[in-house]
């Protein structure tokens, strides 16, 4: 069909479906490349570069590989054996590449917690952020093993949204932690819950622009060049997305509010094709940066920091966080001081949440920076081809929103640190620590293979192309 803004759309022509989800080759599947030995393989090559970064942190620091590297290699390897495992029985036409990058990812998190760890003796984090993984882990098998069929998802739509609205309601009601109204204590316990709302507000925008796909694309008024569908059709996506925005912003959870309002764009362009979309959303993006930054003083002291990082230097009151990660980076070079042999601890409270990329851009360097960036590009990359290989318009949109997050987060986070945008206050997918966000990622990882599985049953002739 044909746009009415800068562009023509034309929907893809129906692609054979297997007559069912089940993980047996039948149907058109049987022709597909499984490559689950590419995927074996891969694991233990993430693993293996996961130990040596953490043997090489114990010989920098201390002359000797650290004691437990043995036990710290068993556990990565048997959590992505069992993850794979899971793989083989109920999903053996996914994509080879997804589970592999998230484990490095994940190993690579842990080595540079770990590292931290040694300069701050009384804050320790490596051991809880391994439970948390193996939680994640956990948590993926049952989502790989539980959700045969990504449609089935369709039918939450409506629960899915009452859930995460809930979710980010919650932290309201306990005390601010730095400033932010983000987090759920209970005890030693605690979890941020809008990490949670993301994938069920992803599930939700996905399942009804789906269900009124043909009168999103079909009905409305042109303004201003853009076609704006009808109240009826678009206005439920955009409460929900308002009011899911507003609470994040009372809550001084900005990152997050970022996250939403870019999820809602992107899910909104894939769904009627309309460029225009992105032209309005980068508009309103900017009017409401401008907004709250003249409003909160929270908001506003960031973008200070943000527009003069060296300042307090000048003041001769010390260089800031921004200040300091921006000198780690410079420190690391091309290629790193080596993984132990960095400063970037000097960045204070968040070196090992908000500013670990700090530290890998010091003691890997730039290259090792780029070989991050193009473990999520692939990541991101394999989501967006899985969407435009599934046929159903619910699968399509769930997959490019779940792969969305991961961009727009690493967006966020890295053009935070490096002094591109001013400082929100994420978590680096996988690599940062904090268990609420890495256990959101493993399942967001398990539906893209999920959604993989399903796309190469549907059609086995892109198979090869998500080799």
């Amino acid at each position: 069909m044909t746009g009415t803004t800068t562009g023509t759309t034309t929907d893809p022509p129906p692609r054979p479906v297997a007559p069912g989800p089940g993980p047996g080759p039948a149907g058109p599947a049987a022709d597909a490349p499984r490559r689950r030995g590419t995927e074996f393989l891969l694991i233990l090559v993430a693993v293996l570069l996961s130990v040596s970064g953490y043997l090489v942190v114990g010989l920098t620091l201390h002359g000797a590989p650290p004691p437990d590297t043995l036990r710290y290699g068993a556990g990565l390897g048997a959590l992505a054996l069992l993850a794979h495992g899971a793989i083989r029985l109920t999903a053996p036409y996914a994509d080879p590449l997804l589970l592999p990058i998230a484990v490095l990812l994940n190993g690579m998190g842990l080595v540079l917690i770990h590292r931290l760890d040694q300069e701050t003796p009384r804050d320790q984090a490596a051991g809880a952020q391994l439970i948390w993984s193996t939680a994640g882990v956990a948590l993926f098998i049952l989502v790989v093993l539980l959700v045969r069929d990504h449609r089935a998802l369709q039918r939450y739509t409506f629960l899915s949204v009452a859930a995460a609205l809930t979710l980010m309601v919650l932290p309201a009601l306990f005390p601010p932690v730095n400033g932010a109204r983000i987090w759920i204590r209970l005890g030693g316990f605690s979890f941020q819950p809008a990490e949670f709302a993301k994938v069920l507000l992803a599930v939700f925008f996905a399942g009804h622009l789906a269900a009124g796909l043909a009168v999103l694309r079909d009905t409305g008024r042109k303004v201003w060049e853009v076609r704006l569908p009808t109240g009826r059709a678009l206005g439920p996506v955009v409460a929900v997305w308002l009011l899911s925005v507003g609470v994040l912003v009372l809550e001084r959870d900005l990152g997050t509010s970022l996250l939403f309002f870019g999820l809602f764009v992107v899910m909104l362009y894939v769904a009627t094709g309309w460029t225009g979309w992105i032209t309005v959303g980068l508009v309103l993006a900017g009017a409401g940066a401008w907004a709250v930054g003249r409003l909160e003083p929270h908001v506003r002291a960031r973008v200070t920091d943000w527009l003069h990082p060296f300042a307090s230097i000048e003041a001769g009151e010390g260089s800031n966080q921004l200040a300091q990660s921006l000198f780690a980076f410079a420190s690391g070079g091309l290629f790193g001081t080596g993984l132990g042999a960095g400063h970037s601890v000097l960045i204070g409270f968040a070196a090992k949440s908000d500013f670990i990329l700090a530290t890998a851009g010091e003691e890997l360097g730039w290259t090792g920076l780029a070989a991050l960036f193009v473990l999520y590009g692939l990541l991101v990359e394999r989501g967006f081809r899985c969407g435009l290989a599934l046929g159903d318009p619910f699968g399509r949109l769930l997959a490019t929103g779940l792969a969305s997050i991961v961009a727009l987060q690493v967006f966020v986070i890295a053009g935070g640190v490096t002094g591109l945008i001013p400082l929100t206050g994420m978590a680096m997918p996988f690599l940062a620590q904090g268990g609420s966000s890495v256990v959101t990622n493993w399942v967001i990882v398990a539906l893209l293979i999920r959604l993989s599985d399903s796309a190469r049953r549907q059609a086995p002739a892109l198979a090869e192309e998500l080799r």
